[in-house]
């Protein structure tokens, strides 16, 4: 009898070392046409609610570096959230962001889907790394999530004892992001000329986090009501003052 023993896969080597001034960035064009729309009005609504800090990451196609088993690996995916970076130089551009030495852990990552090798959900443990494996076993990220704005399908992976573990949406078919202490889910509507599936923020309470047009628009409504009600206002004076005036008072003369 032949007893087949099946080799035992290592643990890879993961350091975290400055990524030398000479490296070339990949530069893939975005593999979804709505990927900067989504990931744009994802930020856009953070700004605009006043989460965002300067001390904070958050960018879209930006490339997370580790170096692994000495050799330097770079995904870039399509939003990712940071709690605290280190701050560069005012003349130095960010090129990349390489946890525990630049700053924290990467706290969220999210990734639209496509048809790729090696893609989104892929678990490859041998380079090229899948997504899910660099961002579960090399980064260990604590929410991962992917979403297909054509189906349209949203997951949420949330690392648990080393592992990703799908999480359940509430009742509304939205996910808690406890990173940033709010509730993410799909959103049907417009946004600059763009009817598609969006992906938008709830806070605790429920509360729609409003874009900036959305905002602009809500306070131009506001403005403008107040506008109504003041000249509402100055007709009923008016009319008062003519009343009285018939009466032979002076309205002038009130106090």
């Amino acid at each position: 009898m032949v007893v087949q023993v099946h080799p035992i896969q290592k643990q890879p080597t993961v350091t975290w070392e400055a990524l030398p001034a000479d490296y070339i960035l990949p530069d893939d064009p975005v593999e979804n046409i709505q990927q900067p729309s989504l990931a744009a009005a994802l930020t856009d609504a953070l700004g605009t609610a006043g989460c965002i800090q300067p001390q904070m990451l958050i960018d879209t196609n930006f490339g997370l570096v580790a170096t692994v088993n000495k050799k330097i690996v770079v995904k870039a995916p399509d939003w990712l959230y940071v709690p605290q970076v280190q701050p560069v130089a005012a003349d130095v551009i960010r090129r990349s962001y390489t946890p525990n030495l630049e700053g924290t852990a990467v706290a969220v990552v999210m990734e639209f889907l496509s048809d790729t090798e090696g893609g989104e959900l892929s678990v490859r443990s041998t380079p090229p790394y899948g997504k899910l494996h660099f961002y579960e076993r090399i980064l260990n990220v604590p929410t991962y999530v992917t979403y297909d704005p054509y189906e349209p399908s949203l997951e949420v992976r949330c690392l648990q004892n080393g592992e990703y573990a799908l999480q359940p949406a509430d009742a509304n078919g939205r996910f808690w992001i406890p990173e940033l202490e709010l509730f993410l889910g799909i959103w049907y509507g417009e946004r600059l000329c763009q009817t598609i599936n969006w992906l938008r923020w709830w806070d605790r309470d429920g509360n729609l986090l409003l874009w900036s047009n959305e905002q602009a628009e809500q306070e131009r409504q506001r403005a403008e009501q107040e506008r109504q009600r003041a000249e509402q206002e100055r007709q009923r004076a008016d009319i008062l003052a003519t009343k009285l005036r018939e009466l032979g008072v002076n309205p002038d003369t009130l106090s």
